[in-house]
């Protein structure tokens, strides 16, 4: 087990203040509200007319495609995905609370001894490559989100035109298996390796989640039920958000919640950095502790 406290964050309406798509939206001119009102009718269409099942959080990458391949979003490709990135709607705060949390041990000796550290990672239903083009990358150790493969078009230029990789709701859980067992990080291990909770390169104890609402239940619920901390935003004056933030916790499956602004003093801010210290106070005392057993002399914690 290495000494590492993971800040693991949603992005759409817990980084940014709506979704990562709304650049594109404003730039092809289209109805943002209109889009995700076709989104949301294709579950029901298609299992009406097809019998065919699909998954909810995902099936809007398949309008991308056809808007795409319509020609309402003419030439959309990866690279252009990620200079959306620079366009993105970032609450109070951001991206200073992830340089903030990063220089946050760094001063104190005993957590350079120990080698504590922090690290962030973004978990997204959204476009990789959109997170991939904003400034937060100077300081995230990784991703997960939707990718999609390029093709010609009919004039020889890429675009988007198949789905990679998904991420949803419920596999949001299998990035954070992947984080706890540090796919990617540690040589030859992959999510199917038995590893000893010792061998686990992340403790779940020490994982932050940060998200916005109900959607992220399946992620909250295995951060917290393994000993994590978890915390929901909610955008100002959100009368509907403030409620439903209030019943995850009154469920135990938050910690805590506050309002959408990560600066400095403000109640995210200091949560999130009184969280980090409080991890790193604890692994310090169980390093101390395993020293002293190792020595065999009994001595005072610092």
């Amino acid at each position: 087990m290495q000494n590492v406290i993971a800040v693991i964050w949603d992005f759409d309406k817990t980084l940014v203040n709506g979704y990562m798509q709304d650049p594109i939206f404003a730039e092809y001119g289209v109805n943002p509200s209109e889009f995700w009102k076709e989104v949301n009718a294709l579950p029901d269409k298609y299992w009406n007319e097809q019998k065919v099942k699909v998954n909810r959080d995902t099936i809007y990458l398949n309008q991308f495609l056809r808007y795409v391949r319509e020609g309402k979003f003419p030439r959309l490709s990866n690279e252009k995905l990620k200079g959306y990135g620079a366009q993105q709607n970032f609450y109070a705060g951001i991206p200073e609370i992830f340089r903030t949390t990063k220089s946050l041990l760094e001063e104190d000796e005993v957590c350079k001894e120990y080698n504590i550290r922090v690290e962030h990672y973004i978990v997204s239903t959204g476009f990789a490559e959109v997170i991939r083009g904003t400034s937060l990358m100077d300081y995230v150790e990784d991703i997960w989100g939707c990718e999609l493969i390029e093709d010609k078009d009919g004039n020889g230029e890429l675009v988007i035109s198949e789905i990679g990789y998904t991420i949803d709701n419920t596999s949001k859980t299998r990035a954070l298996f992947e984080i706890n067992k540090g796919i990617g990080k540690i040589k030859d291990v992959t999510v199917n390796s038995k590893l000893t909770d010792l061998q686990r390169r992340v403790d779940f104890r020490n994982m932050i989640y940060i998200a916005d609402g109900p959607s992220d239940v399946p992620a909250f619920s295995v951060v917290k039920g393994r000993g994590g901390a978890t915390f929901a935003i909610y955008p100002t004056g959100d009368k509907k958000a403030f409620e439903q933030v209030e019943r995850l916790r009154e469920d135990g499956r938050i910690d805590m919640f506050a309002e959408a602004d990560y600066s400095d003093g403000k109640t995210a801010s200091m949560w999130i950095c009184n969280k980090i210290q409080e991890f790193a106070n604890r692994i310090k005392s169980e390093e101390q502790a395993k020293r002293q057993a190792d020595n065999g002399v009994p001595k005072h914690l610092v």
